[in-house]
Order: C-alpha cells, then structure tokens, then sequence
C-alpha cells in the first residue's frame, strides 16, 4: 500500500488496492477544508496514473457522523487532477479516485 502525506495540503493519499490494474486511491482531508472556495489537486504521477476513470467526494456533513455523496467538478491536466469542491460547508472530504 503506498500513502503519500501532503503535510502542506493537510491531507492523505492513499492507494488503496496496489498492482490492481486501476488505481483505486483514497484521498483524505483535513477538517478545515471549505467545499466551494477550496480546491484539492492530486498528482496522478505518484501513484503511476496519468488518467481518471471516475471520482466520487464524499462530505462530512456533521463531524464523525454523517456522510453523503456530493458533486464536484474534476479535471485532469498534464497527470494533475484537480478536484473543485461543491457545497459550501467545512468539513472533512473523502474521495474515492479510480485512475489508471
């Protein structure tokens, strides 16, 4: 399993099924991060992918109790996704990236 910390970022990267084929990654947040304003950019290259399959964004709506599904809008550049949070609350994020 590789995990990469992005200190600076305030979130976890982790690759949860390594040497699947697909890339399936996991992606954790801090709890200060604000859906609408803040966006989360991932280099794919770290984990061997260069492209995405899907991405599902999971909010923290209440801490440590509810989690819903919510939209966002992705883009991938040069092996950089880059993830543009919906909602406008502050919470924890947890994403769930299929690449390849």
């Amino acid at each position: 399993m590789t995990t990469i910390v992005a200190e600076d970022e305030g979130y976890t990267m982790t690759e949860v099924a390594p040497n699947a084929g697909m890339k399936i990654i996991h992606v954790l947040s801090n709890d200060e991060l604000i859906g609408g304003t803040d966006d989360l950019t991932i280099d794919l290259s770290k984990f061997g992918c260069t492209n995405v399959h899907g991405v599902h964004v999971f909010d923290e709506t209440t801490t440590g109790s509810v989690v819903v599904l919510t939209a966002a809008t992705t883009s991938v550049s040069s092996s950089v996704l880059t993830i543009d949070l919906g909602g406008g609350d502050t919470g924890v994020k947890s994403i769930i990236i299929y690449a390849y």
